[in-house]
């Protein structure tokens, strides 16, 4: 493999998209609130864009070297390896299962990893921008050890949330350096650490200050970074920015490519968001074209949107992008459409204290398309939203079933049984007919556009429009009756209605691929539904093209799951 260093710039094609999703901790499972606040709005973004065409690469991976993974791994007394693979394979399989389609989901305890990770690294010492500085790290004269940031909690010296990590602080976002915290304790031991010299690499983030203010203002004024980054984005450069460690007391993850330090490794965060290249060029060697990735790295048309929740946020627009200022020659962030969080019944999802619904279990009980309408129905893109058991059946049985449903099982079933199993032909389309095909335009252009500026719920909320006026006009025209008494009237509104539910079926597919595919199927279409690209014209279902015998598309759910899953809930 060819290291960073070694690559040149190409010439390369315009309308390449880059689609940077956060890379979860290798130590649980996910849950909803990790799909609706980084993978279904990532998933939904690269489906649209690879519908018009655009050139698309989706990557993320397991981060397979937090502390995280050897917390786990140690409580379970197994090795990191076998934590991370566990859930490796796990992630690989909810992705399929939900729809989430990586063009590689890879991992940071690859060959490829650790071979860019190295190269960054020792380009930024090149360059001036890494130094070896003595630091004193919290040392626990119980266990004989240093303790890395998540070996140590205490209290937050700016929000006095009592369980702040080492490293940051779950409650008000702020990074944090350990020594910083009050009442610090190990999580192993639970005994006070003291505090001792270590010598360790920094990098030299106050370097990058007045470039990065420059940056980050010009990207505020675009108007395009969403409120919530803008803010903890403009609280993280308060005060100036400070040179950061990036090794640390660990033997669990990339080593540093420095004599004298065989026994320490690349601080997580430092190395993880280096994961967004190292899988582009994995992606790029897997494929047999190592130089591909640079189409995406390099071309300054390319757009890269990092897609992650509110703690992640200062990562992706300061810290990365000096670290990409540093080594030079690659392309800085685009947009970084981070949400806010998804709660469960008002409650904070957590890991520990299992309050969550898990992506896996979810999946063993229940259709993908359901939980991903209502996850995007309900994504906390400005501020806080909550999923609720209650909610989840009302928007399924109200909303998928008995508006969306309802309208593409009743008009393919008359249309079916009463016009030779085909599509009707129509005649001359009276106003009626012609106000619903031109909303139905306008809602297919409000979904694009919504998409495209990441307004995820909005353009959800334009097709569920679409399919309202759908029924609407149905009930007042009433085919099923005309059907019998002027037959030309129901073939004129079937037809219409039919190519509205085609329109659907395109508007949906990067929010419900499922369901679209089904629906696909049924209006005897060839191929996929991707394979049409992001495009509707009404003349696309022609007359007498055969219809395949309607099915249900969704399944209305009984009242009882509402208990059963609190009963779930409240058993763990």
């Amino acid at each position: 493999m060819k290291l960073l260093s070694e690559l040149s710039k190409e010439d390369n094609l315009p309308d390449r998209i880059l689609v940077a999703v956060a890379w979860p901790y290798a130590n649980g499972s996910i849950h909803i609130g990790h799909v609706a606040g980084t993978y279904l709005p990532a998933d939904i973004f690269a489906r649209y864009h690879r519908k018009k065409g655009n050139d698309v690469l989706m990557v993320s991976g397991s981060d397979a070297h937090g502390t995280p993974v050897t917390l786990t791994a140690e409580a379970k007394k197994i090795t990191p390896e076998e934590v991370y693979s566990k859930y490796q394979a796990e992630f690989l399989d909810c992705w399929e299962r939900l729809g989430i389609t990586f063009d590689l989901f890879t991992s940071t305890h690859t060959d490829t990893h650790t071979a860019v990770t190295q190269d960054m690294f020792t380009r930024l010492f090149e360059n001036g921008y890494v130094y070896e500085q003595t630091m004193v790290q919290p040392y626990s004269e119980v266990d004989k050890r240093f303790l890395p940031d998540r070996y140590v909690e205490g209290t937050c010296p700016h929000c006095g949330f009592d369980s702040a990590r080492g490293d940051q602080c779950d409650k008000c976002g702020r990074t944090l350096d350990a020594k910083e915290l009050t009442n610090i304790r190990s999580r192993i031991s639970g005994d006070t650490p003291i505090f001792k010299e270590t010598n360790h690499y920094f990098l030299k983030l106050s370097a990058f200050e007045d470039k990065l203010k420059e940056w980050i203002e010009g990207k505020i004024a675009t108007g395009k970074w969403r409120p919530n980054v803008v803010n903890f984005t403009r609280g993280f450069l308060e005060g100036g920015l400070h040179d950061r460690p990036i090794t640390r007391d660990i033997e669990w993850g990339v080593p540093v490519p420095m004599p004298g330090y065989e026994k320490k490794r690349i601080y997580v965060w430092f190395e993880a968001v280096i994961g967004y290249l190292s899988a582009s060029i994995q992606w790029a060697n897997d494929r047999g074209e190592p130089e591909r990735w640079k189409e995406w790295w390099q071309d300054p048309d390319a757009r890269a949107y990092y897609f992650m929740g509110k703690d992640n946020i200062t990562f992706h627009t300061v810290l990365w992008p000096g670290m990409l200022m540093g080594y030079g020659g690659l392309n800085l962030p685009h947009d970084v459409p981070a949400n806010e969080y998804l709660n469960l019944d008002g409650i904070k999802f957590t890991k520990s204290r299992n309050w969550a619904v898990w992506l896996s279990e979810y999946l063993d009980r229940f259709e993908p398309d359901p939980l991903r309408y209502v996850v995007a129905s309900i994504m906390p893109e400005t501020s806080d939203s909550d999923f609720t058991w209650k909610e989840y059946l009302r928007r399924n049985n109200d909303e998928l079933v008995a508006t969306y449903g309802n309208l593409v099982h009743r008009v393919l079933t008359i249309s079916y049984r009463n016009f030779d199993q085909s599509v009707p032909e129509p005649g001359e389309l009276d106003a009626e007919c012609k106000t619903l095909l031109n909303e139905a335009r306008t809602r297919f252009d409000e979904v694009g556009t919504s998409i495209e500026a990441c307004h995820f719920r909005n353009g959800l909320s334009a097709a569920m429009s679409l399919a309202q006026s759908a029924n609407r006009f149905l009930d007042a025209r009433a085919p099923w009756k005309a059907v019998k008494t002027d037959r030309q009237n129901a073939a004129d509104t079937l037809w219409t209605a039919l190519t509205v539910i085609n329109c659907l079926k395109t508007a949906m597919y990067p929010y419900l691929p499922f369901s679209s595919e089904k629906i696909h199927a049924m209006l005897s279409r060839s191929g996929s539904v991707q394979d049409v690209g992001w495009s509707w014209e009404p003349d696309e279902l022609k007359p007498g093209e055969p219809l395949q015998e309607p099915k249900p598309l969704f399944t209305k759910l009984d009242e009882e799951i509402i208990a059963e899953e609190a009963a779930r809930l409240a058993a763990r």
